[in-house]
């Protein structure tokens, strides 16, 4: 199942919380060989993770975490904003229609159910776009990840690129629209409403206001 959990709740669900963390040193310290810091602990964390962002994670069966996504509001800190401005052209990206999305991540005991994962995650990002009237989401990702959100169904308009090889990076843009996500869902042989279920789900009384710091 999925979950749409603010950093605060974290302590809620600490083997969820510890295991997606594990899995995104994994994920880009170890894969994809990002200069990324790990604690004695194992965990890749950084300081967003510090200012209250949301996520969205893919809870298995057994309370481990199997995918995930950090999503922050523009108008407070983001990555794009204070490291990754030459990927923009120098312009800052602040609206409170657009929302940076990081640390996509799918953890290494997916598996063959890798892409259905990587779908549900990004088919809940975009309901989460959806109720909250967003326009776009923003990130920033390796270039070799394109193809996969290609197969998905959710490809990023990409506004800027630098590096190459294996440390090419992009800035891309991730429109909203109920057309997409059903493209996403056919994509990952998802049911299109297991998103709305989903933010219901985490969400039972109303759209919440974004607890992010500004």
């Amino acid at each position: 199942m999925i979950r749409f959990i603010y950093a605060d709740q974290l302590a809620t669900v600490p083997l969820l919380a510890e295991t997606m963390f594990r899995d995104r040193a994994a994920q880009f310290q170890e894969r994809l060989k990002w200069d990324v810091s790990v604690d004695a602990n194992g965990f890749e964390r950084d300081e967003y993770d510090a200012v209250n962002p949301m996520y969205i994670m893919w809870e298995g069966s057994d309370g481990r975490h199997k995918g995930s996504m950090r999503i922050l509001p523009t108008l407070g800190r983001t990555m794009v904003n204070e490291h990754f401005l030459h990927l923009t052209g120098g312009v800052t990206i602040q609206s409170p229609l657009i929302w940076e999305c990081t640390r996509f991540c799918i953890s290494p005991d997916a598996h063959d159910d890798g892409k259905r994962i990587a779908g549900g995650v990004m088919l809940a990002g975009h309901e989460l776009g959806l109720r909250f009237g967003l326009l776009s989401s923003i990130g920033v990702f390796d270039a070799r990840m394109r193809r996969i959100y290609r197969s998905i169904g959710w490809e990023p308009e990409v506004i800027g690129e630098a590096g190459e090889g294996r440390a090419r990076i992009c800035a891309g843009l991730w429109p909203f629209s109920e057309e997409i996500r059903a493209r996403i869902a056919a994509s990952a042989g998802l049911d299109e409403d297991l998103g709305r279920t989903w933010f219901d789900a985490s969400f039972p009384s109303r759209v919440p206001e974004t607890k992010a710091a500004a």
